[in-house]
């Protein structure tokens, strides 16, 4: 695997930098991906691939590249997202219906907002669910008073 740099953006004392990845496959293959690395994880912009990717495979590319990409670009591998798990977990966790888990979900959305992390992305690692359905705990925990009102409707 070869890894050049794109280029690198700084803003608020966080970085996030465009790496060129190309995977030179033993068939000949090539896979050549933009990955932009921010926060301690790797997410994919783009993938040109010949042959072209299984769906599997595509799925699996960044899994591929995350550790040898961040090792030689000297990132450190930690997320501040870690301690919250992934989103996409096929198995959702037990999350407490009603006003208890309102709460808990207002506890992670400003956890997260202290932390400098997305806070939404926080709610959706925590719960599990999808940005749709975490909007609307968010959205439930300030209907129940546990987080500020967005903004006054007039």
């Amino acid at each position: 695997m070869a890894v050049w740099p794109a280029w690198e953006l700084r803003e608020h004392g966080s970085v996030t930098s465009w790496y060129a990845v190309r995977l030179d496959l033993p068939d000949g293959g090539r896979i050549d991906v933009l990955a932009v690395v921010a926060g301690g994880g790797v997410s994919i912009e783009e993938v040109r691939a010949q042959p072209p990717l299984s769906l599997g495979d595509l799925t699996a590319l960044a899994d591929w590249i995350e550790e040898p990409l961040l090792e030689a670009t000297g990132v450190d591998s930690r997320s501040p997202y870690e301690h919250l798990g992934a989103p996409a977990d096929r198995h959702p966790p037990a999350w407490p219906r009603g006003v208890e888990g309102w709460r808990l979900v207002a506890e992670e959305y400003r956890a997260a907002q202290t932390e400098g992390v997305d806070p939404v992305y926080a709610v959706m690692c925590a719960t599990g669910r999808s940005r749709r359905r975490s909007l609307k705990l968010i959205a439930g925990a300030r209907d129940a008073g546990f987080l500020t009102p967005r903004h006054a409707r007039g």
